[in-house]
């Protein structure tokens, strides 16, 4: 693609700029869960997430920045990788690694005390952005009056994430490219109607996945929107999402799931917070799935770099069987340093 060939220049003419002397910095979390399962034998109900992120910056004698970052997974294995080159031409930044994928970022961006309805393990449930973590290369920007952009390219959605001097070759010969973009508009900077808007957000997505090269096969997609609105001590946030998984084969009929998320949360204090929030999923496959349906109410208690959450989960029609719950109770303790 043509857009894909500029970045590319663009990367590579910037990266040959004299540079100044940069920082590492190291950064990350530790979390502590205690979750009982309502409906399911629990067994041992303490967990552990921990991860890294190894971050360096510098700037190009043009003004140029530049940032890259390692972060890992929760066996301190590698995750995910970028290098970015902002501040190009005062307008941009274009990106090449495995994080920032614009749709997998706002998968669920309701507000929240704690977790998503979903985050604690209530439900199973179909997440937007299939191509988060693969290689790909993109550009932020911002446009007049609509917001911030966020577009990223994928040249083969083969989940491989070569060293430098390699390509992947023929490792998934029978799927093509991926796209994603998503655009962050503050409703109260829009002309003559923003003063009625203060407070509240859109945000938008789409992304696209040539899943098969199998002809007359349906790609794979995804689109959302989310309104959030923020006045005093509340946060009102509803998000509408469609993900079609897209055809194995030209006769097959795809499985596509329309999602949608009310998160109401309450700032009591600086430190205290509360919220409800409910995730309902429709399923069609033909076979007449039941709607599944996710209720948590969420606590969160922050205390300089410790915040500590409980989250109260329930669910109806789980794995969209009717009649079957799933539901969770979950205490958790995080660390950020």
């Amino acid at each position: 693609m043509k857009i894909t060939k500029i970045l590319v220049a663009l990367l590579f003419s910037f990266a040959v700029s004299t540079a100044y002397a940069g920082e590492l910095t190291v950064t990350g979390n530790m979390e502590a869960t205690y979750q009982s399962e309502t409906d399911d034998t629990t067994g041992n109900p303490l967990g552990m997430d921990r991860e890294l992120k190894f971050a360096g910056s510098t700037e190009l004698d043009n003004g140029i920045t530049v940032s890259v970052f390692q972060d890992t997974s929760d066996n301190l294995g590698y995750g995910n990788s970028q290098i970015a080159f902002g501040n190009i031409m005062g307008l941009a930044t274009v990106y090449v690694g495995s994080d920032s994928d614009p749709i997998d970022a706002i998968d669920d961006i309701t507000p929240s005390a704690y977790e998503e309805a979903t985050g604690s393990g209530s439900g199973t449930y179909n997440d937007i952005g299939d191509a988060a973590g693969q290689m790909g290369i993109g550009a932020k920007f911002d446009l007049p009056v609509l917001g911030a952009v966020n577009y990223k390219y994928y040249p083969r959605y083969d989940s491989t994430k070569n060293t430098d001097n390699a390509a992947s070759g023929d490792q998934s010969g029978s799927v093509g490219s991926a796209q994603s973009v998503s655009l962050k508009t503050d409703m109260g900077g829009l002309p003559f109607v923003g003063g009625y808007l203060d407070g509240l957000t859109l945000t938008t997505g789409l992304g696209e996945i040539d899943h098969t090269t199998i002809l007359n096969a349906d790609d794979a997609f995804d689109a959302t929107a989310a309104l959030n609105y923020s006045v005093g001590a509340f946060k009102l946030g509803y998000q509408k999402k469609l993900h079609n998984e897209g055809e194995a084969s030209a006769t097959a009929d795809a499985v596509w799931y329309k999602d949608d998320i009310i998160g109401v949360a309450y700032a009591y204090s600086d430190a205290i917070s509360i919220s409800f929030n409910r995730y309902t999923s429709y399923k069609h496959d033909n076979t007449g799935a039941p709607e599944q349906e996710t209720d948590a109410i969420n606590v969160g208690y922050t205390m300089g770099g410790m915040t500590i959450g409980f989250q109260e989960a329930q669910t109806d029609n789980a794995g969209y069987v009717l009649a079957t719950s799933d539901d969770t109770r979950t205490l958790g303790v995080s660390v950020a340093f």
